[in-house]
């Protein structure tokens, strides 16, 4: 999968070279050309939340913001390359750093009859740092459905936008056990990979995703930009957070496991405060993947356009 990044890299930056070598210029502003073909490279700094069985607000758990919960909000971080083609449609690479995180122990405070309370009492908590590589194309309408060159007045220094692409990420969902994080997908929690749960393969730690966002793009001079971006990951599983289906028989574990890795995977699989379900009962939901999602801030620099003299 890197090496497929590579390529689209190499061919991304042989394609916006040769179209900007054979440029024609044009009046940007009184004091600068502009190019057809602009880069623009930049930093990010903003905030990573998910959306998983685990955690969430009261009630039953629902879509997207009914059952988001702030509190686990996480700094994320990152770098990006753009080449931007008359400032309508861009192609970029972009690597994004982050972690999410959520616990059933968040809702310790929901009534008794609130149907939360059974999160709250399978009391499993999470943790995943993420790295993510994507390749995104961004739409900017104000350029895409008007034309600024044979305008009197200058472009507009904001700028709305939409994306969308495609990213490899990887993530490694971890569980605290009294004062030591540990890693969960070794240890088939929902019996991932045993012949005993034919429907239940391994999960891979390194998948594909799809993001999709809007942004807004504020020129603060020809050369520095400030964006703010929000973006939505399309998951292809539901164990970013160790957690889809039902519980397992803890005694198959003694097949696979010996020693400490054999207690653990008996500890994490079943953590109920009160042991109100067993082997084959709900857990999670399969219903829908995980997601996560980021908003950022964004400061760049654009290269390409030249001073006039």
């Amino acid at each position: 999968m890197k090496r497929i990044f590579s390529l689209l890299s190499i061919s991304l930056l042989l394609s916006v070279y040769s179209n900007n070598a054979s440029a024609q210029y044009y009046f940007y502003n009184d004091s600068y050309y502009d190019s057809p073909i602009l880069f623009e490279v930049g930093a990010s700094i903003g905030a990573m939340n998910s959306l998983t069985d685990i955690g969430g607000k009261k009630g039953i758990g629902g879509r997207f913001v009914k059952d988001l919960n702030m509190g686990n909000t996480s700094a994320c971080g990152g770098v990006f390359f753009n080449a931007i083609y008359k400032n309508a449609v861009a192609l970029r690479l972009e690597a994004t750093f982050g972690k999410v995180s959520a616990y059933d122990s968040i809702l310790v405070n929901v009534d008794a009859n609130n149907i939360a309370k059974t999160r709250y009492n399978r009391n499993l908590n999470f943790r995943s740092s993420i790295t993510e590589f994507s390749l995104i194309a961004e739409f900017h309408p104000l350029y895409i459905f008007f034309s600024w060159e044979d305008r009197d007045t200058d472009p507009p220094k904001m700028s709305p936008y939409l994306l969308a692409g495609v990213g490899y990420y990887t993530f490694n969902p971890q569980a605290k056990l009294g004062n030591k994080w540990i890693d969960l997908q070794p240890l088939s929690t929902e019996g991932q990979g045993f012949s005993e749960y034919p429907d239940r393969p391994t999960y891979k730690l390194q998948q594909m995703n799809i993001p999709v966002g809007l942004g807004i793009k504020y020129e603060i001079s020809p050369l520095v930009n400030l964006r703010g971006e929000y973006v939505y990951r399309i998951l292809n599983t539901d164990y970013l957070d160790d957690l889809s289906t039902t519980y397992v028989d803890p005694t198959v574990y003694a097949n696979y496991f010996t020693g400490a890795k054999l207690q653990n995977a008996i500890d994490l699989s079943d953590r109920q405060k009160n042991k109100v379900t067993s082997a084959g009962g709900k857990r999670g939901s399969p219903k829908q993947n995980d997601a996560f999602f980021s908003f950022n801030l964004k400061l760049s620099l654009t290269l390409g356009r030249q001073k006039i003299r």
